[in-house]
């Protein structure tokens, strides 16, 4: 089996599992998911849709947030942890978009990227949520899980994203990693993986009968 017809049955197989794959951070406009994925670094999306709320309620858009000054925004997102970079990044890529961008993010990763504490892995997720474009968000789940399942042998975000955009059906891609998601917080469990139930068992390189 090739490590693309292995990426196919990979995606048919979690469409039985978790036939909805949505992004589990809570944001009612793009510039609100965005602020969401740079809070969920190093901290849990349900930590981060417990922050939000309030944080939106109190910043709804960019113009506000943009105002903001850092410590009160670092009140908001304290148990976010790492609040001091995360603030200061928030404020700043608020000024960005409004200032640069004119309210609006940008569409492509090169751009997105210029953005405060926005790496390939948040360029990704606004590029295949927001705009509907191929994309591969390289976060902890998918490189563990890929790697696992033979698609990738890498550990490198950048090496597993790039890989994994050349073995999986593009529009496939954005779902893809919602669901591998998913299944690393259901089944496959860091350190404790739950094998024998696993559907994907069958075509895992590291599933031992």
């Amino acid at each position: 089996m090739t490590k693309k017809e292995r990426a196919l049955k990979v995606c048919e197989l979690l469409k039985i599992d978790y036939p909805d794959a949505v992004c589990q951070l809570n944001a009612e406009t793009p510039f609100q998911l965005l602020v969401a994925t740079r809070l969920s670094a190093q901290c849990t999306d349900a930590r981060v849709n417990l922050v939000t709320p309030a944080l939106f309620e109190r910043y709804p858009t960019e113009n506000e947030l943009a105002e903001a000054e850092i410590t009160d925004v670092e009140n908001y997102i304290h148990s976010c942890g790492f609040y001091h970079g995360k603030a200061r990044d928030l404020v700043g890529m608020a000024k960005a978009v409004r200032d640069i961008y004119g309210g609006v993010l940008p569409d492509t990763i090169e751009e997105l990227t210029k953005l405060p504490g926005v790496g390939r892995k948040t360029a990704n997720l606004i590029m295949g949520d927001v705009y509907k474009q191929p994309a591969v968000v390289a976060d902890t789940h998918l490189i563990r899980i890929t790697n696992l399942l033979g698609l990738v042998s890498t550990k490198d975000p950048k090496k597993v994203e790039l890989e994994l955009k050349k073995i999986l059906p593009s529009e496939e891609s954005n779902d893809f990693c919602h669901r591998i998601v998913l299944h690393g917080r259901a089944i496959c469990i860091a350190r404790r993986p739950k094998c024998d139930v696993c559907n994907l068992k069958s075509v895992c390189k590291s599933y031992k009968v």
